[in-house]
Formats: structure tokens, sequence, C-alpha cells
């Protein structure tokens, strides 16, 4: 690994698990830029960089979802999301809903902001086996990575300058990421204070 290197690679790893744990990390523009920069002198390195960040997602989830599963119900109350007429039924209906396409289900609670913490909240509460999702959760974060880092690819072929690549490539994956967000955000009614 001549043009990122092991300690690129280490770091990689490290930020993208503690960014799935703590979910403040912008871990999609990591993946991304580091497939700039991994594929900028040896394009064969992106599948290396594709590895690393999918082992760190991977590793993150699983840590997320057994302190979830441990933490759950009180959580849940407390961000009310058992508040339903039937939290047992309602649980019940996520984890077959997640039983039925496990990777997909996965997959897309990375990609959409904010739909990782709740699907995996989810899953942990509705008795979802741990072994399951360990099993299931290793295509949806490799998968994840590859989206990313394909990202990176498309920079590159953009945007020939490794450097310009690297910045439109993290500026493209933070909007990505981000202003779903923020459209949440504004259409949510403001409460008026007294």
């Amino acid at each position: 690994m001549n043009s990122f290197g092991w300690v690129g690679l280490l770091t990689l790893f490290g930020l993208v698990a503690f960014g799935a744990i703590v979910p403040v990390v912008p871990t999609g523009a990591l993946v991304s830029g580091a497939a700039v920069l991994a594929g900028a002198e040896m394009p064969l390195d992106v599948l290396v960089v594709i590895g690393f960040g999918a082992a760190g997602a991977y590793v993150g989830d699983v840590v997320t979802y057994a302190a979830l599963r441990g933490a759950g119900v009180t959580l849940a109350q407390r961000m009310g999301w058992l508040r339903a007429a039937d939290p047992t039924r309602a649980l019940q209906l996520v984890r077959e809903r997640l039983e039925r396409s496990e990777v997909r289900a996965l997959l897309l609670s990375r990609l959409i902001p904010g739909g990782r913490i709740p699907v995996l909240l989810a899953a942990a509460l509705g008795g979802y086996p741990l072994v399951r999702f360990a099993s299931a959760n290793v295509a949806a974060a490799v998968l994840w990575s590859a989206v990313y880092a394909s990202i990176g690819i498309a920079g590159t072929a953009v945007f020939p300058n490794p450097t310009t690549a690297l910045i439109a490539v993290i500026i493209c994956a933070l909007v990505v990421s981000v202003v779903p967000g923020l459209i949440e955000r504004m259409r949510e009614p403001k409460t008026e204070e007294v």
C-alpha cells in the first residue's frame, strides 16, 4: 500500500469505527477522501480502502448494536420511540421487516442520514439475534464503503488533480450526508417559545 500507507488505513478504520459508534464523524466523506488519495497513484489500492472502511463500519455497527441491546428500552422510552399504542407489536413489525431483507435494510439505514441508529435500536429491542445481525451487516458495511469509495473514484474522473478531487469529493459526501437532515429539520413545525 504505497500511496495511502498503513497509518492512513488504520486511521481510516479507527475514525470510521468511532463515527459508527458516535455519529458525529462524517464517515462517508472519510471513505470517499481515502479513495481519492489511494487511487491517485495506485487505482487498485481503492479496494483496500473499501476493505478498511467496511471493517471500521462493521466494528462500529456491532459495538453500537450491542450497546443498544443493553440500553434499549430505557433509551427508546427517553427518545419517545416506544410511545406507540402497542410498542411490542411495533417492535415486532420492525423485526419482521428486517428479517425479510436484512442486507437491504441495514445498507439503507447506513445510507440514509440518521437512519442507522433507529434501525439498530429497533432490531435490538425486537430481539433480533446478534449473530444474525453480525452476519447480515458484513455485506451492508462492504456495500456502504463501496458506494462512498465510488464517489471518490467519480471525483477523480471529473477532477484529474488529486487535491481538487479530494476537496470536491469531501464536499459532495458531506452534502449527501448532511443536507437531508437539514431539510427534515426545516420541515418540522416550529414550536413557539413562551
